[in-house]
């Protein structure tokens, strides 16, 4: 299996899908592995659990899966099923919020995504997942107001550009760019020049096998 996937790894997404519709399930497996880590940023972003966005990521993968004929391919892939998981956090936070005893205020636009403006480039084998520098970028993070953090994780760490980071949040392409650039301006020069956006959050291999894993089976199965 693992031979016959990789005959398929840098097949175009739009051609991959046009193969799984036609029945070849099995090849969903690299749109998981080819999209995983972005959603993961997303979910890890909105401050949810690793086990609530591992969930969050199976619900969105699936649900992907399941209305795969409906992609229009009017956007990017990437940028569809990050709409499916931008969807799912929000829903999941509304939950939580109803369940403490109050409403959530905002709309689905304004929910919490933190990141960070790119800096230089640093040492390949450094690594920012560790528990100083959590605490170090979360408190440096908790100060961005909503609307620009979720503008710093699309753009910044999962690499969309303007249009789609308007798309998915449904805000202009000029308001993308004035919040990404408040946004950058708000941070502290040396958490901005130290670290790496795309290192935030990275999701370990060992996590991808398993949730693949899960995911394929419910497809196959289903």
């Amino acid at each position: 299996m693992r031979h016959f996937l990789e005959t398929y790894k840098e097949m175009p997404d739009d051609l991959l899908i046009e193969q799984i519709l036609a029945g070849n399930k099995a090849l969903f497996e690299i749109i998981i592995r080819r999209y995983d880590r972005y959603l993961y940023k997303i979910g890890r972003s909105y401050r949810y659990s690793h086990e609530d966005t591992e969930d969050l990521m199976q619900e969105a993968f699936v649900n992907a899966y399941l209305h795969l004929q409906k992609f229009e391919h009017r956007a990017s892939f990437k940028t569809w099923v990050s709409r499916i998981m931008l969807n799912g956090c929000y829903q999941l936070n509304q939950k939580k919020h109803r369940q403490a005893g109050w409403e959530l205020q905002e709309h689905p636009e304004d929910h919490p995504i933190p990141l960070f403006a790119a800096g230089n480039k640093m040492d390949t084998n450094y690594t920012v997942m560790n528990r100083e520098l959590n605490h170090i970028l979360e408190s440096a993070l908790i100060r961005i107001p909503l609307s620009y953090r979720e503008v710093f994780v699309l753009r910044e760490a999962n690499g969309h550009s303007v249009a789609e980071t308007a798309e998915l949040l449904r805000i202009s392409e000029p308001n993308v760019k004035v919040r990404l650039l408040r946004a950058k301006a708000m941070l502290r020069s040396e958490i901005a020049k130290a670290y790496q956006p795309e290192d935030l959050f990275e999701f370990n291999l060992i996590y991808c096998d398993a949730l693949v894993h899960r995911i394929m089976i419910t497809i196959q199965t289903g």
